[in-house]
């Protein structure tokens, strides 16, 4: 088992040592941010904090540094917001064949307005904060489409904000832990394990948030 994950770890330090040195990284960067939006399996977080920890490793070519940080953020970002427009027009493009299905009746147009009225009231924060949650964030912008949020004066300005502190965060985190940690599968692994913890903790306060805040409600209905 321990020689699994040592072996486990020289393949990564390769790998991320190769890509630092491949100029088609940043394409590979914004496909891989692009796809995690609409297939939740695919590990961009992972992808941009790699892209960070090259970039703070100061991998050099010819004298010069070959991944810009500025760069890694900007396809992360890029690659994110393309992926979340396109789960929102997924949503937004096939609402008859879905409300048929899952919202049928009186009910499940009541359930649906709910949804709808909920993103409209708190969506921008929503929409930030399910960008830091795998899965989350792909049922999030879903649920814009789906519910017919405007695009462009709404989803946009929102999720290119979501987007951008999104990769910042990833990007910046690998950037630094490179910066202070010369091994570059320790300060990859370390990176990723601090961003794993933070989404764990964006749970819990989430779950602990729905659970004060249903008890408030249960209260107030049973006192009306």
């Amino acid at each position: 088992m321990i020689g699994w994950a040592v072996d486990l770890f020289h393949t990564v330090e390769e790998l991320i040592t190769e890509l630092s040195q491949n100029p088609w990284f940043f394409a590979i960067l914004f496909a891989v941010a692009l796809l995690d939006s609409v297939i939740p399996i695919v590990p961009s977080e992972f992808s941009v904090i790699a892209g960070g920890v090259s970039a703070g490793a100061g991998t050099l070519i010819d004298d010069r540094p070959v991944l810009s940080i500025v760069l890694v953020i900007l396809c992360g970002a890029l690659g994110a917001y393309a992926g979340d427009s396109l789960a929102y027009w997924i949503g937004n493009r096939s609402d008859r064949v879905l409300k048929r299905i899952f919202f049928r009746g009186e009910k499940g147009n009541d359930r649906l307005f709910a949804t709808g009225e909920q993103i409209r009231k708190r969506g921008g924060m929503l929409l930030i904060t399910a960008r830091f949650i795998p899965g989350g964030r792909t049922a999030m912008t879903f649920s814009c489409g789906l519910t017919g949020q405007p695009f462009l004066s709404w989803f946009t300005k929102w999720d290119l904000l979501a987007t951008s502190l999104w990769a910042s965060y990833a990007g910046l985190l690998g950037y630094f832990a490179a910066s202070a940690i010369e091994n570059q599968t320790t300060a990859l692994w370390l990176a990723f394990g601090f961003a794993l913890g933070v989404t764990l903790l964006i749970e819990i306060i989430r779950w602990a948030f729905e659970r004060l805040r249903g008890g408030s409600e249960s209260e107030a209905a049973a006192g009306a």
